[in-house]
């Protein structure tokens, strides 16, 4: 990996400057030395400086290192014999030189941190100011038992909390029904009503955090009850700050919780934006989430591609619901995945930020520099953990992690060691956050914004991610849309024919995974997991019980056929739903409210 020469900090604009004042080689007479000022004295170059000749002076040194350093060293010692590519199946090249920028222009393409196009990060200090907020994803069991691990982490240091839900909740099913046999509480925490919600932050001041939410068909339910504990709590709605996920389209091209159909679930999506427009400002509507796409198997191109073009989607059904760009689009953010190829993955998010922010001005005409800075939230990859020998998770995980700060990540989730065996430990869950806290104020990467602009290696490949995002665009508008594209299987396909070639690699041995395929241990010690057993869903099913013995039957019927009218019609369904939340209706209460309304999606298979 090389740099580039930026040793002066303004030698690219002083370049740019100059161009035009620079004659071409053929037009120029030698005059004597000393008879004019240099055409741009702030610029220094060799006396023999010929910007037309930089390519081909490149390529010669390229082809002399190459005959008379490289060729010799291979005789004598061959490369390894294994496909040098990224985990994403991208080949490496063993050099990158400035010949591979030829094409970049500094103040177009990256330009300095704080400045459009945003490449090199959205504040102009990068983490000198601020640094990334630690946000741990934690939920499991009953309210209470996830109440606890969250004050547990707050007190460790997390600066913001980011619930996970059971998988009931995120279908929108009561713990009665019977598929949620066996799940109550088990991946996430069991949340059924404005009860639960309560027990979840009590004792939180739900003004003094923000709170990321990550759920998706079910999530104006979930934020309408929120906002209730909130108002109980008597916090401003126009001052709480947070994310709720709410990103449906990754659930057709990915991860597959889904209840209602496109259309229909985009129409709450954009009821959101509208309500929070008015109401809660400073929230974050939708967190656009490639995060599942890449857990899905997608490349890092892919997610970068669905994810940006998700938000497209977004944007553009915000608009045609009526609403101003600048109005809204300040609260889409973003949610990626960091995997394990290093280089790959900080170039990846330097290209999401540049990519966002030409859309955002050239393609919807966003006036406001909020419309047009991507910000991001970042977890490590789940998916790169391994049940064998779960303490390498560790050094995965700093990895990962050390890719996203380097990337200019605005908050991020570090994975724990034993997430392949079950939900984390307290203690599993604690040495995450630390390692998040070493990164940032041991390794001094938080001191530089965006160290590795100007890498060779790094530049090249946010150029192509940049290119290939813009490919993947063409291809989707063709179709009509991402909407219209998931109804094809184009994503869908797309990531399934990754998946595979990964497996592939993986089988065939061209991709080592540490304790896996390679470097295998029979003996590998075991580690204390946390085990969820039966009790959450007595617990809930019981206090499910009383509850619906003990509420306001009338008020229930009728914030329920309040909220069917609403979904049968153009109103805005967020104000029935806070209704429905303030009269205890269940979550899976309203979810079947709009099944009645709207029905269900089923997914044709794709072969």
């Amino acid at each position: 990996m090389g740099l580039l020469d930026l040793s002066s900090e303004h030698r690219f604009e002083a370049a740019a400057r100059c161009e035009a004042a620079i004659e071409p080689a053929n037009s120029r007479t030698r005059e004597p030395a000393n008879t004019r000022e240099p055409p741009c004295p702030d610029l220094v170059r060799p006396p023999s400086y010929n910007p037309l000749m930089k390519s081909v002076r490149a390529e010669s040194g390229r082809q002399r290192w190459e005959a008379d350093v490289l060729q010799p060293a291979l005789k004598k010692s061959p490369e390894r014999a294994v496909p040098f590519t990224t985990v994403s199946g991208r080949p490496i090249e063993r050099l990158y030189t400035p010949d591979d920028l030829d094409t970049l222009d500094y103040s177009r393409d990256l330009n300095h941190p704080g400045a459009f196009p945003y490449t090199r990060g959205i504040h102009p200090t990068g983490y000198r100011g601020k640094l990334w907020t630690m946000r741990q994803f934690a939920g499991y069991g009953t309210p209470e038992e996830t109440n606890a691990r969250y004050k547990a982490l707050l007190a460790a240091g997390g600066t913001g909390l980011s619930v996970a839900f059971d998988l009931p909740t995120l279908m929108g099913r009561d713990p009665d029904d019977p598929l949620s046999l066996g799940e109550v509480g088990k991946c996430g925490v069991s949340v059924v009503s404005l009860a639960d919600m309560q027990r979840l932050f009590d004792g939180i001041r739900l003004g003094d955090i923000t709170t990321s939410m990550t759920i998706n068909s079910p999530a104006p339910m979930i934020f309408a009850m929120y906002l209730v504990v909130a108002e109980q709590q008597g916090a401003d709605w126009t001052q709480l700050s947070g994310t709720i996920q709410n990103d449906i389209l990754k659930e057709f091209i990915a991860q597959k919780e889904y209840i209602y159909p496109p259309r229909e679930s985009m129409r709450l999506i954009t009821d959101v934006f509208t309500f929070c427009a008015k109401e809660v400002p400073r929230w974050n509507t939708v967190s656009v989430s490639g995060y599942h796409i890449r857990e899905a198997g997608s490349t890092a191109l892919q997610e970068l591609a669905f994810t940006l073009r998700d938000g497209i989607e977004y944007v553009q059904y915000g608009i045609d619901a009526g609403l101003d760009v600048d109005d809204f689009a300040p609260r889409i953010s973003f949610f990626f995945n960091s995997h394990s190829d290093f280089f790959e993955e900080i170039a990846k998010f330097r290209a999401a930020r540049r990519i966002w922010a030409e859309v955002m001005r050239d393609r919807f005409g966003a006036r406001s520099e909020r419309s047009l800075k991507l910000r991001f939230h970042t977890q490590t990859a789940g998916v790169s953990l391994t049940a064998q020998q779960p303490y390498n998770n560790v050094v995965r995980t700093a990895l990962q992690a050390l890719a996203a700060v380097l990337g200019g990540t605005n908050s991020l989730h570090t994975n724990s060691l034993d997430e392949a065996l079950a939900l984390p430990t307290e203690e599993a869950a604690t040495l995450a956050l630390r390692t998040q806290q070493i990164i940032a104020h041991e390794s001094g990467v938080a001191n530089v914004a965006d160290p590795l602009g100007g890498s060779y290696l790094v530049e090249r490949l946010t150029l192509d991610m940049v290119e290939g995002t813009r490919t993947y665009f063409d291809t989707i508008d063709r179709m009509g849309g991402m909407v219209e594209a998931i109804e094809q299987g184009f994503p869908q396909r797309e990531i399934a024919e990754a998946s595979y070639r990964f497996q592939q690699a993986v089988e065939q041995r061209d991709k080592i995974i540490v304790g896996v395929n390679d470097f295998v241990q029979e003996d590998a010690p075991a580690v204390p997991i946390l085990y969820i057993d039966e009790t959450t869903a007595d617990t809930q099913l019981r206090r499910l019980e009383e509850l619906r013995r003990t509420r306001d039957r009338d008020a229930v019927q009728r914030s329920l056929g309040a909220l069917r009218d609403t979904a049968a019609g153009t109103g805005n369904t967020m104000y029935a739903l806070l209704d429905c939340a303030r009269a205890y209706v269940t979550v899976g209460e309203m979810c079947d409210a709009l099944r009645g309304v709207w029905g269900e999606y089923e997914e044709v298979p794709l072969i």
